[in-house]
């Protein structure tokens, strides 16, 4: 019997119990494999009944009585070392499993086959499962009754004669009965979260421009990909009047649902404050300092890039509020980068900026775009960076702006197939 014991804790040991001949077999066990509770710490070791060995005579018709006839989920079907087959299942909402085991004929194991065993179930509702189970053809010792010690029992058999009790306490039932209430509302809490979730992804959606501001002399576009459902990124596109553009890229500060909120109200603050933006650039963004600073905690803040471009002059006015350094590839190649011009907005209440100026000329790029891009790694942890987002831009510059934006992008995600980390937003806008 000891040499069978070892050869289960092999079985276990040897393979991953998920791994079967059938698809519906592997999702059983995955389902059953997740049921087991892990403390998140360490300070109480992880001790629970791993199983039970059954001998059968023929685990073929055992393992069509456990699965099918009482419910049980399969759990795993394999040849260990000495060619012994194992065979697993477990009671649906159980975590220790039966192991069944074929034991060589007139061997002890062998025996011990149709015995009364000490394994002993706990349902619910024991008269409800006993009419369930006599109704499927399951041999029962005797009706459910109550023996002094309160609650009720009866037994049942395989079909070999292996001998289980069946137990039923008021105390279980009514616990379980909360769980499932507790479960019940947790699916609820769970349903109407991500219900929200999709809500907001669709308001900050609409949030990004809708519509883009027709020019003569520059062909732009914009994309941003969140990481999260929502995120913190953010980039516009503001009609200041006069064939006057305004060219917004933003990072807030955070992630997920709480930057998501800060975006708005900087988009709001950025969007209502405009009509100053064209005459009184320091002035629009002080104003919106001012009113992102009052608004949020004292924590938040975010990274801006704001410019303005006349269509007319071909002239591009800017403010680097902290952000990462725009680029503008020249039309020769060349690289300039137009750096920070005062700190980021948010964080104090007294908050000057200074507004610089260039002139672009036909065949030049600007690219604003957020650290999501140039810090998205590959497998060896290597950024994307800078550099290769210049190669990419040189590669692809006789594109139209959306199809360069469209390149780049797919280009930083080939380097890093993996799952964002970060939002990744991009402006591209090319001088024509």
């Amino acid at each position: 019997m000891k040499a069978l014991a070892d050869q289960t804790v092999l079985g276990n040991n040897s393979q991953d119990m998920g791994e079967s001949g059938s698809s519906d077999h592997e999702t059983a066990s995955r389902r059953w494999l997740e049921r087991s509770t892990i403390s998140p710490d360490r300070q109480d070791l992880y001790l629970r009944v791993h199983g039970v060995v059954v001998f059968v005579r023929d685990q073929d018709r055992s393992l069509q009585f456990y699965v099918d006839t009482l419910g049980f989920t399969f759990v795993g079907d394999r040849r260990v070392g000495t060619g012994y087959r194992w065979v697993a299942v477990a009671p649906p909402d159980g975590s220790a499993i039966l192991v069944l085991i074929a034991p060589k004929p007139g061997s002890d194991e062998y025996k011990m086959i149709g015995r009364w065993t000490p394994v002993a179930f706990v349902t619910e509702d024991l008269p409800a499962k006993y009419e369930q189970w006599l109704a499927r053809g399951v041999r029962f010792s005797h009706p459910p009754r109550e023996p002094d010690w309160g609650g009720s029992l009866t037994s049942f058999m395989d079909p070999d004669g292996n001998t289980f009790t069946l137990l039923g306490f008021d105390e279980i039932s009514r616990e379980i009965e909360q769980q499932r209430l507790q479960a019940a509302r947790k699916a609820e809490s769970e349903r109407r979260a991500a219900q929200e979730i999709e809500i907001a992804k669709e308001v900050q959606a609409r949030l990004f421009p809708q519509t883009l501001p027709g020019l003569e002399t520059l062909d732009y576009s914009g994309v941003c990909m969140q990481a999260r459902e929502v995120g913190g990124d953010y980039y516009d596109f503001l009609d200041l009047g006069r064939r006057h553009l305004g060219l917004v890229i933003g990072d807030i500060s955070g992630k997920g649902i709480a930057a998501a909120l800060l975006m708005a109200n900087l988009q709001a603050n950025l969007r209502s404050q405009s009509a100053i933006a064209l005459d009184q650039p320091e002035r629009f963004l002080q104003s919106v300092n001012r009113l992102f600073y009052e608004n949020t905690t004292d924590s938040a803040y975010a990274t801006l890039f704001f410019a303005e471009y006349d269509d007319r002059e071909r002239r591009l006015r800017y403010a680097n509020c902290g952000h990462l350094a725009a680029l503008l590839m020249r039309g020769d190649g060349a690289i300039e980068r137009l750096h920070s011009t005062c700190t980021v907005v948010g964080l104090f209440k007294e908050w000057r900026c200074d507004v610089r100026e260039c002139q672009l000329f036909p065949g030049d790029i600007l690219a604003l775009y957020t650290d999501g891009i140039t810090e998205s790694f590959d497998e060896r942890g290597e950024e994307f960076g800078e550099q290769r987002l210049i190669e990419s831009l040189r590669r692809h510059r006789e594109m139209s702006s959306e199809q360069l934006l469209e390149a780049v992008v797919d280009e930083a995600q080939q380097f890093s197939p993996g799952e964002r980390h970060d939002d990744v937003t991009l402006i591209v806008a090319k001088c024509i």
